[in-house]
């Protein structure tokens, strides 16, 4: 009980704004890694590991394989340290984070979309060909809408886990909630209080990501029906 009653949160509410502050810079990073990875290119990753070429299919399939065979870790590690050496193109710890995230997302969103996409009933398919429908119409109209009503519920569920990710990152020394956190504690010999509101404001975050989602996917089941 000694122990708890020394804790200070007071100190909390001077630095809360930069906690705040760490806190917008994971929040950021979600919604870039869902709409530009989950979304655009786990979009073009599936269609490609769709596709009857080869040329297409098979380099999505082998940059599918690595992605999600290796840690996000390493794999921002080595965009931040190793990408500037290979392609003799600078870039910041933002921007080494959100590529790799970027990246690390669309690999495992692809193949969330590719079995939305074979979900899809091959009689479909074979009805829009029967109506004489242009292949980019088809797909545009016909299988496209019908694989995302699949896809929608797993992919929302997918941004937390984007999220929770996102910490990670603080591994670049982004300007991030862990890495506000870890400076704060350090400078007031606070840690326990710190780190408590930091571990407080993800919880947060994340169960208002999670209440969102799931009034999405009733919405969707509403609209289905």
């Amino acid at each position: 009980m000694s122990f708890f009653a020394e804790l200070d949160f007071t100190v909390v509410w001077e630095y809360l704004p930069a906690l705040l502050n760490g806190l917008l810079t994971n929040v950021t990073l979600t919604v870039l890694g869902f709409l530009a990875g989950g979304v655009v290119l786990g979009t073009l990753l599936a269609l490609a590991n769709l596709s009857p070429l080869a040329v297409l299919r098979w380099p999505a399939m082998m940059f599918v394989e690595l992605l999600r065979s290796t840690p996000l870790l390493v794999q921002a590690v080595w965009v931040h340290f190793a990408f500037p050496m290979v392609t003799q193109v600078q870039t910041t710890p933002f921007q080494s984070a959100a590529i790799a995230l970027v990246f690390n997302v669309a690999a495992y969103c692809s193949e969330v979309i590719r079995s939305g996409i074979l979900g899809v009933p091959r009689g479909q398919y074979e009805a829009a060909k029967a109506l004489g429908m242009p292949r980019r119409v088809m797909w545009w109209k016909v299988i496209m809408p019908q694989a995302l009503r699949l896809v929608v519920p797993p992919l929302v569920g997918s941004v937390i886990s984007i999220f929770k990710a996102t910490a990670i990152l603080s591994v670049l020394a982004i300007n991030d909630l862990m890495r506000v956190a870890s400076r704060v504690s350090s400078y007031t010999f606070t840690p326990v209080e710190i780190y408590t509101v930091a571990a407080l404001l993800f919880f947060l975050t994340g169960a208002a990501i999670t209440y969102a989602g799931s009034r999405l996917e009733h919405g969707l089941k509403r609209g289905g029906r």
